[in-house]
């Protein structure tokens, strides 16, 4: 399963994020690694990048690979979880994938640190296989718990690289086709231009245009997303 009922942790939504609707563009190497890691029982992988540069995409996309292979997976965000949600990392050992995401955002919490440093040991005792998102890397993260640091460098750490503005351009094509909706070249290109370019602004530029070409019963075009962006400001 993707999500432990048992848990009583306030999950984010499940993501529909498969490796396929991966546009690796300077990740390459990241995807693959994330991809084999179903392969290597005990194996445990640290992911460092910026908002926008497909972390939780690999998390949630490697937590419905392991679904569809029958194995145990879990995935958490932990930004706006409250302290009290920390106790509901105990008993997670059982499963063979853990996914942890956002970890920069408890950094210096020591509840939260105590908490996932027992996972983590819990995790890799059992043969689990762990994989851990952070936005800082992990020489710069600030723990209380110097061994969760420890225990986190004994794994596998890689970098994600944000796309170049033609990836983007691919990112917004995958997640289009994904939303069941036709998105114009030259939208595209004036989202580029013109929206923040982020790509989670520009893919929650791309939401608000499929929401409003569906109440208004318009097609998605360049006055449209004028019309959003000019609400925006």
């Amino acid at each position: 399963m993707l999500f432990s009922p048992q848990i009583p942790l306030q999950l984010e939504p499940r993501r529909p994020d498969r490796f396929d609707d991966f546009v690796p563009g300077p990740n390459q190497n990241v995807l693959l690694a994330t991809r084999q890691l179903l392969d290597e029982p005990g194996s445990s992988l640290f992911l460092s990048g910026p908002q926008g540069s497909g972390k939780s995409h690999l998390l949630n996309a490697l937590c419905h690979a392991a679904r569809e292979k029958g194995l145990g997976a879990f995935y958490i965000a932990l930004q706006h979880l409250p302290d009290e949600a920390a106790a509901g990392l105990d008993g997670l050992q059982g499963l063979d994938l853990v996914c942890v995401d956002d970890l920069d955002s408890v950094a210096g919490k020591p509840l939260w640190e105590q908490a996932l440093f027992r996972c983590f040991n819990e995790v890799r005792a059992a043969n689990g296989r762990l994989v851990v998102s952070s936005r800082m890397s992990l020489s710069s993260l600030q723990f209380d718990l110097p061994d969760l640091q420890s225990r986190l460098a004994w794994g596998l750490t890689m970098n994600l690289r944000l796309p170049d503005d033609e990836g983007k351009l691919q990112v917004l094509q995958q997640r289009a086709r994904a939303l069941g909706i036709e998105l114009p070249r030259d939208v595209q290109r004036y989202l580029i231009k013109h929206s923040k370019r982020d790509m989670g602004s520009l893919l929650t530029m791309l939401e608000q245009l499929k929401d409003a070409a569906f109440v208004a019963k318009r097609r998605i075009t360049v006055p449209l997303a004028r019309e959003i962006l000019s609400s925006r400001r």
